[in-house]
This record gives C-alpha cells, sequence and structure tokens, in this order.
C-alpha cells in the first residue's frame, strides 16, 4: 500500500525526531508539539492549499491562529506561535524551506489572572476526603490519600505526581526527587501527614495487580490494575475530592500547588523558599501570590476594619 503521508506529515515527524533524539525533549513537549502541528495540517488541508510547509506563508498562518483566536485562551495561542517558530527555524536549518514565515507572528499579550487557590480549611477538607469515600477500593483511598497530601503539601505538578518512581522517593530523608520542567530536578520535603500516607499507601502497592500483570517497577503511583497512572486520571481523583470536600467539581491538581504556595506564603515563607519548592525558574512567577496575599489582606481590611466601614462623611 502506498503511503498517505503528505510532505508536511513527513516535515513533522522530521521535527519531532530531532527533538527526541538531539534535544532530548520531554514525552509531554513533543506530544504537544505534536498536537499543535497536526492541528496546522488539518487546517490546511481543510483549505484546500499544498499541504507542506514550503508551500506555507505568512498570510496561511496568520489564518490558521484567527480560527484558533475563537476557541482558544490568549496563552494557549501564543504556546501554538511558539511551537510554529520552533518548527520553522528547525526546517530552516536544515535547509528543507527557503523562508521562515513564522519568524513575524506576534504572540497575543496573555492576562494576568492570578491562580486559584482553595482556603486552608477546604484545602484540608479536599485532603481528608478520601477517608470518607464509602464504597471505594480501600487500596485506592490510601493511594488518593498520598496523592493529595504530595499535591498539596509538597506543591507537585501533575506531571511531576505522575511521573514519580519509587527510587526518587527517600522515606528516611524525608524527601523526594522530582523532575520539573526542562528535565530539571529538585527536592521536595515530605511533612509528618503526608509522610504517614505515603508510607500507608506504599505498603499495599504492590497488591494493585491483576492476575495476568505485575504492579508497574517504577512508578509510585498505580491503577487498579498495576499501571502507572496518567496526568488525566491523577486530574479525575483531584476532581473527584474537590467535589467531596470543598464542592469544587471543578478542582484541578494546579489549584492544589497555588493553593500550598498562597498557604506558605501566608504562613511566613520568603519568595525564594516558594520558588525552589515549586520549582520557578523566574522569581516574577512566584510573585503573584504576593499580589494574591495582598488582595486577601485588602479583603479582610474592608470586611473588618472599622475606618474601612466609617461613612466617609466628614466632621
Amino acid at each position: 500500500m502506498e503511503s498517505t503521508a503528505s510532505p508536511l506529515d513527513e516535515q513533522i515527524e522530521a521535527f519531532l525526531r530531532w527533538g527526541r533524539d538531539e534535544r532530548r525533549l520531554a514525552a509531554s513537549t513533543l506530544d504537544a508539539y505534536r498536537r499543535d502541528l497536526e492541528q496546522l495540517r488539518d487546517f490546511v488541508a481543510k483549505s484546500g492549499g499544498a499541504v507542506d510547509a514550503k508551500a506555507i506563508d505568512v498570510l496561511t498562518l496568520r489564518m490558521f491562529l484567527a480560527e484558533l483566536h475563537r476557541s482558544l485562551a490568549a496563552s494557549t495561542i501564543a504556546r501554538r506561535i511558539s511551537t510554529l517558530r520552533s518548527f520553522w527555524r528547525f526546517l530552516r536549518k536544515r535547509r528543507l524551506v527557503e523562508t521562515n514565515p513564522a519568524a513575524v507572528l506576534d504572540a497575543p499579550r496573555a492576562s494576568k489572572e492570578l491562580p486559584r487557590f482553595l482556603t486552608v480549611e477546604d484545602a484540608f477538607r479536599v485532603v481528608d476526603a478520601p477517608s470518607g469515600d464509602e464504597g471505594r477500593d480501600p487500596r485506592l483511598k490510601l493511594r488518593d490519600a498520598a496523592m493529595l497530601e504530595l499535591l498539596y503539601g509538597g506543591g507537585l505538578r501533575v506531571s511531576e505526581l505522575a511521573g514519580l518512581t519509587l527510587e526518587r522517593v527517600d522515606l528516611s530523608a524525608r524527601e523526594l526527587r522530582v523532575i520539573g520542567k526542562g528535565d530539571k530536578e529538585r527536592l521536595i520535603p515530605i511533612g509528618r501527614e503526608a509522610m504517614a500516607a505515603l508510607r500507608a499507601y506504599l505498603e499495599i502497592r504492590a497488591t494493585l495487580r491483576t492476575k495476568e500483570r505485575a504492579p508497574h517497577p517504577d512508578a509510585v503511583f498505580l491503577g487498579i490494575r498495576g499501571t502507572s497512572l496518567t496526568a488525566r486520571q491523577v486530574q479525575s481523583v483531584v476532581r473527584r475530592y474537590g467535589t467531596a470536600g470543598a464542592g469544587r467539581s471543578d478542582l484541578h491538581p494546579h489549584a492544589l500547588r497555588h493553593s500550598c504556595a498562597t498557604h506558605l506564603l501566608d504562613a511566613g515563607a520568603d519568595l525564594r523558599t516558594i520558588q525552589e519548592l515549586l520549582g520557578h525558574a523566574s522569581l516574577s512567577t512566584t510573585q503573584r501570590y504576593t499580589q494574591i496575599s495582598v488582595d486577601r489582606l485588602m479583603a479582610a481590611y474592608d470586611a473588618a476594619h472599622p475606618l474601612a466601614k466609617a461613612s466617609g462623611d466628614d466632621d
């Protein structure tokens, strides 16, 4: 059977091989690149144009981005543009195209929306929710409790939790070694409650298997059949207990991460410490939490301080 791959398909595959073999990009980054570029391919094919990077000009790219603007946030559009720029830079370096139409694309301004977070009380309710989950397999309740403790207590990203392996857990030192963005490793201290939850789960981890399949040899967190959890499965667990514990069916693991940072700042932790814990490359990212705390301070002032309640009439 003859191949139906277009020139653009072949160019995309060459780009992804380069990213995997030469740049050693993370699998999640390569998956995102593939989705973005295949979306462009489908747009070009639907528009009746030649499905070849050589035939794609800046007008085509702008029409593609204009269509995305109807349904995607500015931050997502900006990421698409970053993918296009990386793709065409690769093609130019390999002399597969003569021009780089993506070089003149302007990224939209991302909104400065502050991260959503839980109150301390709601965070505790979410973390404690697995214990009251009637009908849930007891082993999964122990697993879920350990996951929530680490997401909130350690501020882990969902990908960091899903990718955590046994060799990176040091129970005696009470710390984890996680692989964050850019394949950077950092140490995460394990609090007392998280430590107890993790120990309890690890004691039953080996029972998560079927007759046909032994547990995944490396992954810390497993599904009921012994396979390693995906980021989507972790998100599903968080939504389950977001609903049960805080009435938040939209709760995302990142909200637990944001809550961790906000509550640490409120308790007196300095920004550099929070930056190290969360693995932020830039302190400016961490400084967003300062604004959250200032906003909360002003809200409390307006609600409780006598001066804020004064009528404002002159004496």
